[in-house]
């Protein structure tokens, strides 16, 4: 049975449920604010550990000893998104050891972070114990925590009865930590040391507060002791509001059927505000290293979310159009119209010394806002953001049809001016990710096949709202005969004859980049593959050398440059999957598509149902269940957001003359699959 709803059908959201720890690591988050520590809740300065605040790391030591040695620890687990409880007890456990002593640790992070510990004597015996909790702060910028930093400014501790805030000042750029425990106990600049005397069965505990301190604010944590079960984020939409609105799922599948709420879950967990001065609420690119505002991740989530939770787009298409470029910065690598790539507000940032202010620094997103933004039209009908966004999306029109074909050829080529720039600027942006078959590495400008894809769907979109919302029809007429030139040049000049398919990119010399990578599959999305050349293009895809079993690889197992562990070279990404399911979709080619979908289902039950960035490109037959990426970013947007576009691939979702429509299509392991209370249409709520 296969069935979509208009009906708004309510359920009550319960907490979420516990959470599974990613390798050694004990991660909670509150969109940009998040904490990552080991199993025993302890920090010591190590990669993206501690517990950081808007994009700078607050605590880097956070270390617990009792008579000297740290926590023998029994369970930890992450209980909400924000809250993770540990038991422990004395070191000295062991076979044969029943220490009478119990701790435990219990942490919740909401903009500011509150931890409760807890000990308690079990025996009938009196103990004497030490205490100990050491702290201090690197205050490091997130750019800096991958290697040792090497900060120019000072830090300082100030001392008071009840904790200690600590201090960093470079010139007028200065941040705070400040830390109080309730229980009295001797403090000093690096910790707190507590002499605890437990009678029999007797027990002591003590709160502790961190406040991050951000332009003189404290930022104090908005969860109290035992705050278990109650998601209270500071945003527009409650949690249980959130998980209200979206459509219930009911499928056979027990897998998809908790990806699908872990989906949903994660993206919750991720949002956050990019501004403090603003309203919009979007989701965080991904944890650790991209809690913050992004153009082509934040954009292609919400495109996946659309059907689901429209308002998070709504919010998205606002927010990065308040930041669009209005002039050239060659540091920042803008240009007028252009929508950014990364936002941040750490130390590097804000005194200059990188350009991430925002940093504009890719040539795909601001395509991607003209595709979102037809989109979200299609899916709500909501005019009056359309027509409000004209401005910019004129901008962004603007800037497609200038300053993005460096050279006047009809192509969009990419080249950083900044000295601290991408060096590549598509969505495979690491720097040896445009490679040739033989492993030589593209120099630039460089006009990737999928951005010349984007650029073909972003006139056909921006013409239907020029026609439609705007009344203007010589604009849309334009960028239809545009587009059409568009798609006539491309499908000569990216397609290699004698090997089948379309090439990468066109590097600076115009030569054909030839790898066989993931890339041509969002051809198939954007819509400018000819019906005829299609099927050869979906083959492609699906052959051993691309398919691992578990989703497209991102390059061939053929070309010089592929190892199933390299970032963009081999893994495989749930959403640039996602994104090719659909888009054989688009071309009717269910089969495949539903087989994609069932992959990355399949692929998901072993992450716990949590979909990682990317996974190793091994293939399915040698390994029999996916292999972590080593450094692979957990919650990631756009990896929560694959399986609602996995969804609506299946069901075969779209709007046609202003109603839903459903063509499903499906593989025998879903079975039954209904979504009820699926509308056209956005609540004025943000996300």
């Amino acid at each position: 049975m296969t069935c979509v709803s208009d009906t708004v059908v309510s359920f009550t959201a319960v907490s979420a449920p516990i959470l599974p720890r990613v390798a050694a690591d004990l991660a909670v988050i509150d969109g940009s604010t998040y904490f990552i520590s080991t199993e025993n809740g302890d920090v010591e300065v190590k990669g993206a550990e501690g517990f950081f605040h808007t994009d700078m790391r607050h605590l880097s030591t956070w270390r617990l000893l009792v008579d000297g040695e740290p926590v023998h620890v029994l369970s930890s687990e992450c209980v909400d998104y924000y809250s993770a409880r540990i038991y422990g007890t004395l070191a000295e456990a062991g076979p044969g050891t029943n220490p009478p002593i119990s701790i435990r640790r219990d942490r919740f992070v909401a903009d500011g972070l509150h931890e409760d510990l807890i000990l308690e004597n079990n025996s009938e015996e009196t103990h004497r114990l030490e205490v100990e909790l050491c702290f201090g702060s690197d205050f490091a910028d997130i750019f800096e925590c991958k290697q040792k930093p090497k900060k120019a400014g000072k830090t300082t501790a100030e001392l008071a009865e009840e904790g200690a805030t600590l201090w960093y000042r470079n010139g007028a750029f200065e941040r705070g930590t400040k830390i109080e425990f309730t229980a009295p106990g001797k403090v000093e600049e690096d910790r707190a040391v507590f002499d605890v005397v437990l009678a029999p069965r007797e027990r002591w505990s003590t709160c502790i507060k961190v406040s991050p301190i951000v332009d003189g604010n404290e930022h104090p944590a908005r969860k109290g002791c035992g705050s278990f079960g109650r998601p209270e984020p500071q945003m527009p939409l409650s949690l249980s509001e959130w998980l209200e609105r979206a459509p219930t799922l009911e499928t056979d599948s027990d897998t998809l059927r908790h990806t699908y709420r872990r989906s949903l879950l994660d993206l919750a967990a991720l949002r956050f505000r990019p501004f403090a001065d603003g309203d919009y609420s979007l989701a965080a690119a991904g944890l650790p290293w991209f809690m913050a505002l992004f153009g082509r991740d934040s954009l292609l989530t919400a495109y996946q979310a659309l059907p689901f939770q429209p308002q998070l787009v709504r919010s998205t298409l606002e927010a990065l159009a308040s930041v669009q470029a209005t002039e050239r910065d060659d540091f920042r690598d803008a240009e007028p119209g252009k929508i950014m790539h990364e936002l941040r507000f750490g130390e590097l940032a804000a005194l200059g010394t990188a350009p991430h202010s925002p940093y504009y620094g890719t040539h795909d997103a601001t395509l991607l806002f003209l595709i979102v933004l037809d989109e979200y039209e299609r899916w709500t009908g909501d005019r009056e953001l359309v027509c409000r966004l004209e401005p910019n999306a004129r901008a962004a029109i603007r800037w497609l049809e200038r300053e993005a074909d460096t050279d006047g050829d009809g192509y969009l080529e990419y080249e950083s001016r900044s000295t601290d720039g991408l060096q590549n600027q598509a969505w495979k942006d690491s720097d040896n990710s445009m490679c040739f078959a033989d492993g030589r590495v593209a120099e630039a400008p460089i006009a990737p096949c999928e951005v010349q894809g984007y650029a073909y769907d972003a006139r056909v979109r921006a013409a239907r709202l020029a026609r439609e919302s705007w009344g203007d029809e010589k604009l849309a007429n334009r960028l239809e005969r545009d587009a059409r030139k568009l798609g006539d040049r491309f499908n000569r000049d990216f397609w290699d004859d004698d090997r089948g398919q379309y090439v990468l990119a066109l590097d600076g010399s115009k030569q054909q980049v030839d790898s066989t990578t993931s890339n041509p599959g969002h051809l198939l999305w954007s819509g400018i593959v000819p019906e005829a050349r299609a099927p050869v293009v979906v083959a492609r895809l699906l052959a051993p050398d691309l398919f691992s079993g578990f989703g497209i690889r991102t390059m061939s197992t053929k070309d010089a440059a592929y190892n199933p562990i390299e970032y963009h070279n081999g893994t495989v990404w749930p959403h640039d999957t996602a994104l090719i399911a659909e888009g054989m979709r688009r071309y009717g080619f269910r089969d495949e598509a539903a087989r994609l979908a069932e992959a990355l289902i399949d692929a998901s039950e072993d992450f716990s149902h949590r979909l990682p960035e990317c996974f190793a490109g091994f293939p399915r037959e040698e390994t029999g269940r996916p292999v972590e990426y080593p450094t692979a970013a957990s919650p990631q947007a756009w990896a929560s957001g694959a399986p609602l576009l996995l969804i609506r691939t299946l069901l075969g979702l779209d709007v046609v003359d202003g109603h839903i429509r459903a063509e499903p299509h499906l593989p025998d392991s879903i079975g039954e699959l209904a979504l009820h209370g699926l509308t056209r249409g956005v609540t004025s709520d943000a996300g």
